[in-house]
């Protein structure tokens, strides 16, 4: 029951446009993953004709005290007729409540074959998408590859795509699916043709590769953490864990990661992906990053926060969004809506996040292609009074992959503490999902001002973790080219707090 479910969720998410189906897919524990991606995607397929049926049988208005989810009524009359094995789920009310209406079903099923004029089922199925249809990857996207130097080196994924028949270039070869290159941006990425498929490799099963588009790798590179067991970097939204993962590589597994993930089942999904990719230094937290309190003593030295926030998802490229109805894409007012409450979230999540008393550097990101959650945000987290109090601006274009061409779009709300050459954008021409990424730095070492925190909540500067409990260091106030030294400190009578041992 809980597998149907779920799916019921995911095309709901889907309806809401909360994400593609690749991510929400991959958003399930990996031994439901390919069953569930197998009866969404044809769901989908068949969903005018299913909804048809399901109308014409009365299912829903004779059953309307135990089916009242109609997603969930979908995949389970997905099942029930284009199913060989049926509906697969233990005996009970709901699963009943089908099975009592399975020859009305049937009957309104073959009235619409009647009706359209075909014999053959898959004949009813949408079928607008290209012939030379890749189910993972979208338009010009490339199947993107990260080594991860947690469990391996660059030499050793490279010896066995070697033996396994991949052959690497210097330059894109379109002609030859076996071929792949090193990405030009990023350190450690591969670059292979869409219809490459690793689903089944070693290499991906070991943690050695993680499948993850090059925008999304991005934030965690220009975050930048030092390799350096005094710092401490937090992960405000975790799930499922490549850019978490991506961070712990960048410090080579020293200092300490904090992961925040609120869901309980993309948590565990989390952890899965963690354990996985042999992050040791991360220590995930089942919790809601605004309910941390940024003066809690465990949290005082951070330095480094990477913030990818939901978001509208619009930039997600994926060859399966011509099976997700996009009717009700022309109320521009509901999405304007929609897109508002979205921006005031992130920007609420900006805001809390530069209250950590030793930030340093903060990334930003979102999947999305609107100014709305993108530049308008960066613009109103830059005159808020968090940012204002701390000092922060934004990264100049030498720190945030200058050689990377699209910048950020131009408003006429910005003016010269915008930049929009220091903010970065994606788009599925060049290779990538749709992406925005800005980097939020502190300048001049500035803190915010002791008044603003209560008597007793925060303690000295010697009071913060201790190199031990894998917390780091406070640091020096202005962290320039990656780099950072230990601040000076007093002598003092009264012991340091001890910080939770990373695990």
């Amino acid at each position: 029951m809980n597998f149907y479910k779920s799916c019921a969720d995911i095309l709901q998410r889907l309806s809401d446009k909360k994400g593609s189906i690749k991510s929400l897919v991959g958003s399930l524990p990996e031994k439901d993953r390919k069953r569930a991606a197998a009866l969404v995607i044809e769901t989908l397929k068949y969903q005018p004709l299913l909804l048809s049926v399901i109308e014409a049988s009365g299912i829903l208005r004779d059953e309307k005290k135990l089916l009242r989810d109609r997603n969930l009524v979908l995949v389970l009359v997905h099942d029930l007729l284009l199913s060989k094995g049926g509906i697969q789920m233990g005996d009970g009310p709901v699963k009943q409540a089908v099975l009592k209406h399975k020859t009305r079903l049937n009957a309104e099923f073959v009235k619409e074959k009647v009706k359209h004029g075909v014999s053959r089922t898959e004949d009813l199925a949408k079928s607008s998408v290209p012939n030379d249809t890749d189910e993972s990857q979208g338009g010009n996207l490339r199947r993107w590859v990260r080594i991860n130097t947690l469990r391996t080196t660059e030499k050793e994924v490279m010896g066995i795509l070697s033996s396994q028949g991949f052959k690497y270039v210097e330059a894109d070869s379109q002609e030859d699916p076996r071929s792949f290159q090193k990405d030009v941006h990023v350190p450690n990425l591969l670059s292979f043709s869409p219809t490459t498929q690793f689903q089944d490799s070693a290499l991906l099963k070991d943690g050695k590769i993680i499948l993850q588009d090059k925008a999304s790798c991005f934030p965690a590179f220009v975050l930048n953490p030092p390799a350096d067991s005094r710092f401490h970097v937090i992960d405000a939204t975790a799930a499922p864990g490549n850019k978490t993962s991506h961070l712990s590589a960048i410090m080579k597994g020293k200092g300490r990661v904090t992961a925040f993930e609120r869901d309980k089942k993309r948590f565990q999904t989390l952890k899965s992906m963690l354990d996985r990719a042999g992050a040791s230094n991360v220590v995930p937290r089942n919790q809601d990053f605004l309910s941390v309190d940024p003066l809690d003593s465990e949290y005082q030295s951070v330095t480094h926060i990477l913030l990818d926030p939901s978001c509208s998802g619009s930039g997600i490229v994926d060859r399966l969004d011509y099976l997700v109805n996009s009717e009700n894409d022309t109320n521009t007012a509901e999405i304007e809506e929609r897109l508002k409450k979205l921006a005031s979230f992130q920007l609420k999540m900006i805001r809390h996040a530069m209250k950590f008393p030793s930030l340093q550097r903060l990334v930003y990101s979102t999947c999305s292609l609107h100014t709305t959650e993108n530049e308008e945000v960066v613009v109103q987290a830059l005159q808020s009074e968090e940012a204002l109090e701390g000092n922060f601006k934004i990264e100049s274009r030498a720190k945030v992959i200058p050689a990377w061409p699209r910048r950020g779009l131009r408003l006429e709300q910005m003016d010269e503490s915008v930049p929009s050459e220091s903010l970065v954008r994606c788009l599925p021409e060049d290779g990538t999902n749709g992406f925005f990424v800005a980097c939020f730095v502190r300048v001049n070492g500035k803190q915010p001002s002791d008044h603003k925190r209560k008597a007793g909540e925060l303690g000295s500067d010697s009071e913060a973790p201790n190199d031990e409990a894998g917390n780091g260091k406070n640091m020096v106030n202005s962290i320039e080219d990656g780099t950072a030294k230990p601040r000076k400190r007093k002598k003092r009578k009264k012991k340091h707090a001890t910080g939770v041992v990373a695990t």
